[in-house]
């Protein structure tokens, strides 16, 4: 909570201040979804509404930052150049992609700002799967067309996008089940991820093979 005193604001940097702002509106938002009141937020950091839009000029674009925080930055660079990398299996890549991508995001806050969003603002949801889609899944299927053998030029269909998407969700599942439902999960989340991945690789390049093969999917 940012104390309420004219002497701790003229103290803290406008940067601090700002940070302090963003983290506590990720843990407002998480709980309570993105239809939470800037005035409520505002009670809970000790500071006015008015001083609050100072930062931010309105609730939109705070809820901008908190997308750029949790969203986006929710990726690792490193992960794209980790996806590509063919000097090593398919498998391994998409282990340690995935492990590393839980580590960061399946936290409290993380997953049900994913959910509120999903539920709440298709405008965010929207910007996210695009988001996702064009880093992760589009990536992805390129890799698989790869070890299938097949022609790697032609357009990333909406099948094979649902197939990636596939893996995903599953994986993102574990989270779900956790800070959505409640429910326990496995301690060796890893176990869990490699077996997923070991599961979806036995069938991915056959169906994608498949899919090719097939006029209706093109």
């Amino acid at each position: 909570m940012i104390e309420n005193t004219a002497q701790t604001r003229r103290r803290l940097p406008r940067s601090e201040r700002e940070k302090l702002i963003v983290d506590e509106a990720i843990r407002f938002f998480a709980e309570v979804g993105f239809e939470g009141q800037t005035r409520a937020l505002a009670n809970r950091l000790g500071v006015t509404q008015p001083l609050l839009y100072r930062y931010f000029p309105d609730k939109e674009s705070l809820i901008d930052r908190v997308y750029a925080e949790v969203f986006v930055g929710g990726w690792e660079n490193g992960w794209t150049a980790l996806l590509s990398d063919r000097s090593r299996p398919l498998r391994d890549r998409l282990i340690n992609l995935y492990v590393s991508y839980s580590q960061a995001n399946f936290s409290y806050e993380r997953v049900r700002l994913f959910m509120f969003a999903s539920l709440k603002d298709r405008e965010i949801a929207n910007r996210y799967l695009s988001f996702i889609r064009e880093t992760l899944f589009v990536p992805l299927i390129h890799e698989i067309r790869i070890e299938a053998g097949l022609n790697n030029q032609r357009p990333v269909s909406e099948f094979e996008i649902e197939c990636v998407a596939g893996l995903h969700g599953a994986i993102g599942y574990v989270g779900m089940r956790r800070w959505i439902y409640n429910a326990p999960v496995p301690d060796e989340v890893t176990k869990v991820i490699t077996s997923l991945i070991a599961t979806f690789l036995q069938g991915a390049p056959a169906a994608f093979a498949a899919l090719a093969a097939d006029p209706a999917t093109h």
